[in-house]
């Protein structure tokens, strides 16, 4: 099979290069010699029972304000791909679960995240199997059990059950404005309504998870007056440990990941807690651990991938 990498994400020209975690495992991939063939989902097509895609080869530098070269446009049998990296942006939207379908065809190229997997484990509904190391959470559409849930804690949070990088989060702390609350479920469908954690104030932490293994962890200190965490939401990332508990939890989630076949995911934890939040459409946060610790994720990727059969 040909050392070429597919790679299927959004705009190259969107790309945020101090950030991105794509690019760097893009660049990772061609230090060992592997060519880069970059598309959108827009490019994927079936024709003569084959998978094909319009996408572009391209080269990466280190240079960060020419970080890229478009070598040549390409129309691409993807299935001569080694390696096909699912790595746009959410949001999980019915044009994200088409491109799975495609894929799903494939049987000789290694994908990752395997589609299959993508389209089964939601990256918040997904926690509900480990619920036991969450605070208090429900996952509903019913403003009743909304309304008995925030008189029991008073203090809440709401986020979309496909809600993605901190957005779309409610807090609830005075009281429930109920034409507000059915206008969002509406909007939303179903939700997960979690206990408020004040501790969110000190940050939280984004542990990796590179096939079933806990490869490290950044915490993220939201910035002043925020709630927020995200990198993408003006959080700021520094060098962390985790604890034993912490440490304790993350390995079961790692090992169930494995086991549904996500080779790559981040969960994010605050103060020892799962918080429900379980990426695996397109995690982050290598660039900032190798930024704070000098290890590079992307090399531990790559040796894993080798290990895929």
């Amino acid at each position: 099979m040909n050392k070429i990498i597919a790679i299927q994400s959004d705009n190259i020209k969107k790309t945020n290069i101090k950030t991105d975690t794509t690019v760097l495992l893009a660049k990772e991939a061609q230090s060992r010699g592997y060519k880069i063939v970059w598309y959108e989902t827009k490019g994927l097509n079936f024709i003569n029972s084959k998978v094909i895609v319009y996408g572009k080869e391209i080269k990466f530098f280190n240079d960060k304000r020419k970080f890229y070269k478009i070598k040549k446009d390409i129309k691409f049998d993807i299935s001569k791909a080694k390696y096909i990296l699912i790595r746009q942006n959410p949001p999980f939207n019915t044009n994200y679960i088409n491109s799975t379908y495609y894929l799903d065809i494939l049987t000789r190229s290694k994908i990752i995240n395997n589609p299959t997997s993508l389209r089964n484990v939601s990256e918040k509904f997904y926690s509900a199997k480990f619920i036991k190391y969450m605070p208090p959470t429900i996952f509903t559409k019913n403003l009743h059990e909304i309304k008995n849930f925030f008189k029991k804690y008073k203090n809440i949070v709401i986020k979309p059950i496909n809600g993605f990088a901190g957005k779309n989060i409610l807090f609830i702390k005075k009281k429930i404005n109920n034409k507000n609350i059915l206008k969002y479920l509406k909007k939303f469908d179903h939700v997960m309504v979690q206990k408020y954690l004040p501790s969110i104030k000190y940050g939280d932490k984004r542990v990796f998870i590179i096939n079933g293994k806990v490869k490290g962890a950044i915490k993220r200190i939201p910035k002043k007056g925020s709630n927020l965490a995200n990198i993408s939401q003006g959080g700021n990332a520094f060098e962390t440990k985790l604890n034993k508990k912490e440490l304790k939890i993350s390995k079961v989630i790692a090992k169930n990941l494995s086991k549904d076949k996500i080779f790559f995911a981040g969960i994010d934890l605050i103060n020892g807690y799962l918080i429900g939040d379980i990426n695996v459409t397109s995690p982050t946060g290598l660039p900032q651990y190798k930024e704070l610790t000098g290890i590079n994720l992307a090399k531990d990727f790559w040796n894993e991938a080798k290990k895929l059969k």
